[in-house]
């Protein structure tokens, strides 16, 4: 049995369900580290890994960037769907669902707003292409995704977003100091 760090409750609006919060960004910008902090600074949260959901498929899983493409589409909406269907529970019982998962483009980004409406708050974690291969390389060589789509990405994700949701740049904070910025901020900069 492991042991749980004990932790101080915030007073952030973000907590007891009254928000979902979607923590996207680039491989290596710290969405894992920063939405882990941010859930566990809550009082009653959850949680919800977009990898780990998509893994739930286990015979046939195609990850997102791979082939068959049309399938890998086909995984990716399904993790969406699954995904805004937990937060959805979750707002219900009255916990703050925090979501890791990269939402690249405007479509997908879609599908968060017409699930979760006025509660949506989006964070777009936004340090740049160099600081997030650092900070890739920093990781367990098995951790590590070696991704070298960094502006393309960001790219696709100004355009689709057209100004939705909170981009931070991260570039010069630890996750600690990024995580309580967007438990003081994230209510009202990251409306989606």
């Amino acid at each position: 049995m492991g042991t749980e760090r004990a932790r101080t409750p915030t007073t952030s609006p973000l907590d007891h369900g009254a928000v979902a919060l979607l923590v996207t960004g680039s491989p290596g910008a710290g969405k894992s580290t920063v939405a882990r902090a941010v859930a566990g600074a809550l009082s009653r949260s959850a949680l919800v890994n977009g990898d780990a959901v998509a893994r739930l498929v286990v015979g046939g899983y195609v990850w997102p960037l791979g082939e068959p493409a049309d399938e890998a589409a086909r995984q990716v909406r399904l993790c969406n769907d699954n995904l805004c269907s937990l937060a959805r529970n979750l707002l219900a019982a009255g916990f703050t669902p925090v979501i890791d998962w990269i939402v690249p483009d405007g479509d997908q980004l879609e599908v968060y707003r017409a699930a979760l409406g006025e509660r949506l708050r989006v964070v777009v974690l936004d340090p740049g292409a160099d600081v997030c291969v650092a900070r890739d390389r920093q990781r367990a060589p098995l951790e590590q995704f070696a991704f070298d789509g960094h502006d393309a990405l960001r790219a696709t994700m100004v355009e689709g977003f057209g100004g939705r949701g909170w981009w931070l740049d991260s570039s010069h904070l630890t996750a600690q100091e990024t995580a309580a910025l967007v438990l003081r901020e994230a209510d009202e900069r990251a409306r989606a």
